[in-house]
């Protein structure tokens, strides 16, 4: 696991997105760590709103900004080339810039020029650890949850999250761990899981959940889905490599199809619970179900709690929305 240090406040990056799903680094930044952001630095066709304040990169750096975030997650992590001037202005302002992109700023000249002349820093924490191992399967003491999902961006970091934030409450022993660039920024640690190497993939989990006390959770965040054609692989390894004991499905009602890829629908919830369960008793064969964790931002109060009872009904777990009813029932389950 690889430790980030960054420093506070925040000027969270927007760029041009259209809307916080393409801002989701910043959104959750700001949603989980808003002591830490000061102001927020949109372009001109920018439709994302943090509801942060506006700020220029010379009037965040007068305000006492010190880290530049690349608050976006474009498809294929790149870095557009007109962005290059501003982060090379707000190393100059005196802010480090932090970014999750694939793409790393300490392969891009220009920019570790400039940050060696102003000793400003290029922090690339979508950079996996430099000792990687394969994964073993060896059972390992402390218990873990990890937050599966139906498809990108339904939820899981969201939800693990809610689930340590809650525990954490209750002074139950547990740690976030961060397995994408958001939840690493969030928390200041983790392994980005899609950026390391397919043999190492459930090695890197295994590395950053390592044994533990017997009664500490390991709360795991989750990456796209088993039945996504792009994401499966990384989905898999971190399945394996988590040896979780409880598993919360997560799922944005509404969505029927995958990520926008015509042709690939959303599952059915036995489907998808029977397949996680099975691949994830590879290495842990009593792993079990703990929860669903819907996404009911698409349906109104009445609708949303209709549709959690029949979930609750059907499964015998406890279904939240983390937003709208919270994470405790999930917990009070862990707890019995």
């Amino acid at each position: 696991m690889t430790t980030y240090a960054l420093k506070t406040p925040y000027l969270v990056f927007l760029g041009d997105a259209e809307d916080l799903l393409m801002a989701k680094v910043a959104k959750g930044i700001a949603y989980w760590r808003p002591e830490k952001c000061l102001a927020q630095m949109r372009l001109e066709n920018a439709k994302a709103d943090l509801n942060l304040p506006d700020m220029s990169i010379r009037e965040a750096a007068e305000a006492g900004a010190k880290t530049f975030i690349l608050g976006l997650a474009p498809t294929g992590g790149t870095l557009p080339q007109q962005w290059i001037p501003l982060l090379i202005e707000a190393m100059e302002a005196g802010m480090d810039i932090a970014s999750g992109l694939h793409v790393h700023l300490n392969d891009i000249d220009d920019l570790v020029m400039v940050a060696k002349r102003t000793g400003r820093r290029l922090l690339d924490v979508r950079t996996p650890p430099q000792t990687l191992k394969c994964g073993n399967g060896r059972p390992r003491s402390g218990k873990r949850l990890l937050t599966v999902g139906s498809d990108c961006c339904v939820g899981k970091m969201f939800t693990a999250l809610a689930i340590h934030k809650e525990m954490e409450k209750r002074n139950i022993s547990a740690t976030f761990r961060a397995t994408g660039q958001t939840g690493i920024l969030i928390e200041g640690a983790g392994v980005p899981v899609d950026a390391v190497i397919s043999d190492f993939t459930a090695g890197s989990v295994e590395q950053l959940c390592p044994a533990n006390d017997q009664h500490h959770w390991d709360i795991i965040e989750g990456q796209g889905s088993l039945f996504h054609p792009a994401y499966a692989g990384v989905s898999l390894g971190l399945l394996h490599g988590a040896q979780a004991d409880v598993i919360i499905l997560c799922h944005e009602v509404g969505r029927t199809q995958m990520d926008d890829l015509e042709g690939y629908p959303v599952l059915d919830f036995d489907s998808l619970i029977k397949t996680n369960l099975e691949l994830g008793g590879l290495t842990k064969p009593n792993i079990r179900l703990g929860g669903i964790a819907l996404n009911t931002s698409m349906l109104n109060e009445q609708q949303a709690l209709t549709e959690i009872a029949y979930y609750q009904n059907k499964y015998k777990v406890p279904v939240v929305d983390p937003v709208r009813t919270g994470v405790a029932a999930i917990v009070d389950e862990l707890e019995k």
